[in-house]
């Protein structure tokens, strides 16, 4: 029952989103796109990236610097070389032909667990476990009754889930419940009374008791990412630029000094001579 109305709703209210409608490559550069960063700000980013790369072998023969100032400010800009160093693996190894076996799409650069599931999914409409927040928070509500799922997914977590996905049409069932958690049972104010299961959700029936959960908070200002975010959008605006121009970004030495240090072992900036640095540039 469950499943009927959760698709039933999905194929009424789902977004229009550019990743639903391409091929394979778009979906894997979506997934890498959309990992930690809300769809709002990856439809802009998502839509001139396609245009400019729109197969592995046109982002392959990019350079670093390029895909890094493509990124933007999506955050987690290490996604970025991790996507291009994937477009170059399926480029060389496989021909350009996405590989659809799960065990497979976890050999790529960047390609985890959740992603690869994703793919098998979304890309190929197999059969996977496709667990990301969203999901697993409509899930942790419906049957368990709490208001937010624990940090981690757990094997009987993984395992309770996995009984769930039904043998027709299972990547429906992944889109539906992950767009269900995305748009109506949100992390804060769900919207109860337009779900499609209400009726049969434990937490609504037990009166939204809160969770014991303590909820991850993503703080930015002043923190080690923006300061090395700072650095790499200096340098997307430049094309060099010295170790004092950089000081200038920032007002605490000891964590800019740490910023270029990681940000150099991360392959995100390259040192140009003594005291300059910019973007990678192959």
């Amino acid at each position: 029952m469950l499943e009927k109305e959760i698709i039933s709703w999905f194929k009424k209210n789902k977004r229009d989103l550019p990743w639903r409608k391409t091929d394979t490559w778009g979906v894997l550069v979506s997934e890498f796109m959309l990992q930690q960063t809300p769809v709002i700000r990856v439809l802009p980013v998502y839509t001139e990236w396609m245009k400019r790369w729109p197969t592995p072998a046109k982002l392959a023969k990019a350079t670093p610097a390029e895909v890094i100032t493509a990124w933007g400010r999506l955050g987690y800009p290490r996604r970025a070389l991790r996507l291009h160093e994937c477009a170059k693996v399926i480029t060389n190894e496989y021909k350009g032909v996405i590989p659809r076996d799960e065990a497979e799409l976890r050999k790529l650069p960047g390609i985890g667990e959740y992603t690869a599931a994703a793919m098998v999914a979304f890309a190929f409409g197999g059969r996977s476990l496709v667990l990301d927040i969203n999901i697993r928070r409509v899930f942790a509500r419906i049957f368990d009754g709490v208001e937010t799922p624990k940090l981690a997914a757990t094997k009987d977590e993984k395992s309770r889930y996995e009984e769930l996905i039904p043998k027709k049409d299972p990547h429906l069932w992944a889109a539906a419940t992950m767009e269900l958690g995305a748009l109506i049972c949100t992390s804060q104010s769900p919207k109860c009374g337009i779900c499609p299961v209400a009726n049969d959700c434990t937490w609504r029936s037990l009166d939204y008791p809160k969770s014991d959960v303590v909820k991850r908070t993503q703080t930015w200002h002043g923190t080690d990412r923006q300061c090395r975010g700072t650095v790499v959008q200096a340098l997307r605006e430049n094309e060099t630029l010295t170790k004092a121009q950089i000081a200038q970004l920032w007002d605490i030495p000891s964590q800019l000094e740490k910023a270029i240090i990681t940000l150099l072992d991360d392959g995100l900036i390259e040192s140009r001579g003594k005291n300059k640095f910019s973007l990678p540039r192959n």
